[in-house]
């Protein structure tokens, strides 16, 4: 029998136990839905997942996409199994009913693609950064700009990328150098290029729409002169047909070692004339605009991260149960019957490590979806502001823990799964190899780092960092109600405080000493934040459960809460007390890696 994809029960509890999902529809967006309505998405986006995408996911990995010098070549089954996507409506599940989308809500369309993305890997990315391109444009382009791009792609006829990195200029956009010169018609010409660039170029739909920054002649230097432009594949007629090619030239493509159904393309802009170009929004806005793009995608990079642990948990979970092999310490006997492995204490570890990682990020992505939601539909403005205070300051815990924490999971698994763990024959070496990728997209561990220390941390009086801790400790008090969970209330209270004293001791430092030697540990303050947030989300669920147990639930529901509270207690006495370590260097100031010399390698 094929093993399931996920625990539908842990995805049951996550929408309806957890964040309890059937309360949006008190919202007037989403009144015309139901729990039924849900799980009828849901269940739509697991048949296309089994039918269309499990079968050709090994070739999706196997058969990475080829540049013969004029075309682009993916196997061919992939364009079906997107079209299946963009036909049953998944695709733009969130928009409006006027874009043609469901208006569902994004914590339930991102529960639906968790099965298009176990089975399909990043098959799925081409319609996710079409997702991102056209939220994008919606947030920020005229009507017009919206009516042209984004329909087209909402309806599946276009998809969309977005266009930043350079090969001179990485991670550091402020040295991009991508002009665009303003011509009489009131548009651009582009001319430059770009580096991996997801989805850059295929067949799978009539056109491309790439969001390109770019800096406009005599615009200042640096991230303030940035701008930013739709940058079709082909123009259109005016009819809305596609017309003539756009000068957006492939150079060639870049083969990773994972992810590989997804091309990752190095893009030539107006080689000859320019490729033409519309401004979105104001001129030198266009990084502020891509920020809006970039978030939802760090989400979703986390949300892979997440998916992706979950995967190879359930894969090496139904792998452990089902494989028998050696003998129990204390059988002296050798011919007793062999047992599974999962009656082994080291492979109980490890599949405890992976629950735990998996549960709980697949948790903190879904909780940032559910911010993301709140900041535009919540009932009043004082609450949506709250929720935009919360996501933003914890966007580089959402991207980073999970795409860190989630290939250490897949590590995990390969490790339960032995030999059979790194062969091809099973998927949980592709799984790790995928995973290993979401630590670089969006912004690098260490970019994260930064950007929650010197930025997320102090912005609005420290209004975000504040507001997170509130939540914390509204936890908390609702924890130490319970006696049985004490000794993590208890554990989650000292975290704090050392978070607390640790933040005072870095923001001192910062202000005071050399900036560049008290950020050289960022992301140990990074981990030491993610940790606690996680720590947080499985007391969160370990209250769900505790509660449920009370009721004396039948005994499959028993089982699979004492699981959530094994998981729980693994965290809290094996992975919390490594912030000890992280706050000793943090507070110290620690020096090793900013004194190290280059020529000392």
């Amino acid at each position: 029998m094929a093993v399931a994809m996920i625990n539908e029960r842990d995805l049951e509890f996550m929408l309806y136990e957890l964040f309890d999902s059937e309360q949006l529809m008190s919202r007037e967006r989403y009144q015309d839905h139901d729990r039924q309505t849900f799980n009828g998405v849901i269940n739509t986006a697991k048949a296309i997942a089994e039918k269309h995408f499990l079968p050709i996911r090994q070739k999706l990995d196997t058969h990475q996409p080829s540049f013969d010098g004029k075309k682009v070549h993916l196997i061919p089954e992939l364009k079906p199994a997107i079209a299946a996507v963009n036909a049953s409506g998944i695709g733009c599940a969130t928009a409006d009913y006027e874009l043609g989308g469901m208006q569902l809500p994004p914590i339930v369309a991102s529960a639906a693609a968790t099965y298009l993305t176990i089975a399909g890997g990043v098959g799925m990315g081409y319609n996710m950064l079409t997702t991102a391109n056209a939220n994008l444009l919606l947030a920020h382009a005229s009507k017009d700009m919206i009516e042209k791009w984004v329909k087209p792609m909402l309806a599946g006829r276009f998809m969309g990328t977005m266009a930043m990195t350079e090969p001179g200029s990485g991670s550091g956009l402020g040295d991009l150098s991508t002009k665009a010169v303003k011509t009489d018609d009131g548009n651009y010409r582009i001319s430059g290029s770009k580096i991996f660039i997801s989805g850059g170029d295929h067949d799978l739909s009539e056109n491309i729409v790439h969001l390109v920054l770019a800096r406009i002649q005599g615009a200042p230097k640096g991230v303030k002169g940035i701008s930013l432009f739709v940058v079709p594949k082909f123009l259109l007629n005016d009819d809305g047909s596609i017309g003539n090619d756009n000068e957006v030239a492939l150079a060639g493509l870049f083969h990773k070692m994972g992810g590989r159904a997804q091309t990752s393309t190095a893009l030539s802009f107006g080689e000859k004339k320019g490729s033409i170009g519309y401004l979105v929004g104001e001129e030198n806005q266009g990084l502020k605009y891509m920020f809006h793009m970039m978030n939802e995608a760090r989400i979703m990079v986390g949300t892979s991260g997440a998916v992706l642990a979950t995967a190879g948990f359930q894969y090496s979970l139904d792998y452990a149960k089902n494989r028998p092999q050696g003998r129990l310490p204390s059988c002296k006997d050798p011919l007793s019957p062999m047992v599974n492995i999962i009656e082994h204490a080291d492979v109980r570890r490890m599949l405890l490590a992976q629950k735990s990682y998996a549960e709980g990020a697949m948790a903190l992505v879904l909780y940032g979806t559910q911010l993301s939601d709140d900041e535009k539909t919540a009932s009043s403005q004082e609450q949506r502001e709250y929720a935009h205070t919360l996501l933003d300051f914890l966007t580089p815990i959402i991207k980073t823990w999970p795409s860190e924490y989630g290939p250490k999971a897949n590590s995990y698994a390969i490790q339960v799964m032995g030999g059979h763990g790194y062969i091809n024959e099973h998927p949980v070496e592709m799984f790790y190899r995928d995973n290993r990728l979401n630590a670089i997209h969006e912004g690098t561990t260490g970019i994260q780092s930064l950007d929650l220390l010197t930025r997320k941390v102090p912005m609005n009086n420290m209004k975000g960092y504040l507001a997170t801790l509130s939540e914390i400790n509204n936890t908390i008090v609702i924890g130490k109600q319970i006696d049985s969970l004490s000794e993590f209330t208890n554990d989650l209270e000292g975290a704090v405080n050392r978070l607390k004293r640790t933040t005072e001791t870095l923001l001192a430092s910062m202000s005071t000493n050399n900036i560049d030697l008290a950020l050289a540990n960022s992301v140990s303050y990074l981990s030491m934040f993610g940790h606690v947030i996680i720590a947080w989300l499985w007391l969160k669920q370990g209250i769900v459960a505790t509660n449920a147990l009370a009721k004396e639930p039948h005994k499959a529901d028993e089982n699979f809460y004492h699981g959530k509270l094994q998981a729980l207690q693994y965290f809290y006495r094996i992975e919390l007390p490594k912030i000890a370590i992280w706050e000793k260097t943090l507070i110290k100031i620690d020096s090793t890696s900013f004194d190290m010399k280059a020529e000392w390698f």
